[in-house]
């Protein structure tokens, strides 16, 4: 849970923290000005790319409530993340690295796309199940229904008498009265 929470954290630092180290670690691990003022436009890019998934994944409700990322979440931005910190160590490899940097980053942002989707998937059938166990006038799960805040909760009304009718009626027949000219 540590590690988790490090990340969720770390995500944001990153967005700011790692642009910066590629023009530093650039210009320390000797790039000429030419290649550091490249590095400059794809920091740049690279630090909207690192904010976009961070906000991407910060849109999940378990991830703002337990303020921590998933264990998949931690793999593909450790990975991602570890290829940029790699950049200005080799200079030989920077251009390989940059593709890598740039293929990673399109497939984490749709990982954490496919994870936003997949979490609200679940959720909304969750409360679509919640909607059917009520409309067949089960229980809800214990904890399921909290009462909002702020608002008056719904009076206990007498249920309508059913005049030898069974309680839950299988069908409904709603008589019309068609005008006949």
């Amino acid at each position: 849970m540590i590690i988790r929470r490090a990340f969720y954290h770390w995500q944001f630092i990153a967005a700011g923290a790692l642009p910066l180290w590629l023009l530093i670690g650039s210009s320390i691990f000797g790039s000429g000005a030419w290649a550091v003022l490249g590095i400059f436009f794809g920091a740049i890019l690279i630090g909207l790319g690192l904010l976009l998934v961070a906000l991407v994944v910060y849109a999940r409700k378990e991830v703002r409530e337990t303020r921590a990322v998933s264990y998949a979440d931690v793999g593909v931005l450790a990975l991602w993340h570890a290829l940029i910190i790699a950049i200005p160590f080799s200079t030989d490899a920077a251009g390989w690295l940059s593709v890598l940097v740039i293929i990673g980053g399109f497939a984490v942002f749709w990982f954490a796309v496919w994870e936003l989707f997949d979490t609200a998937r679940r959720r909304v059938l969750a409360m679509v199940d919640l909607v059917e166990q009520q409309a067949h006038g089960q229980s809800a799960p214990a904890g399921a229904q909290h009462p909002l805040p702020n608002r008056p909760r719904p009076r206990e009304t007498k249920p309508a008498p059913n005049f030898g009718r069974g309680a839950k009626p299988e069908v409904i027949v709603i008589e019309e009265k068609r005008d006949r000219l």
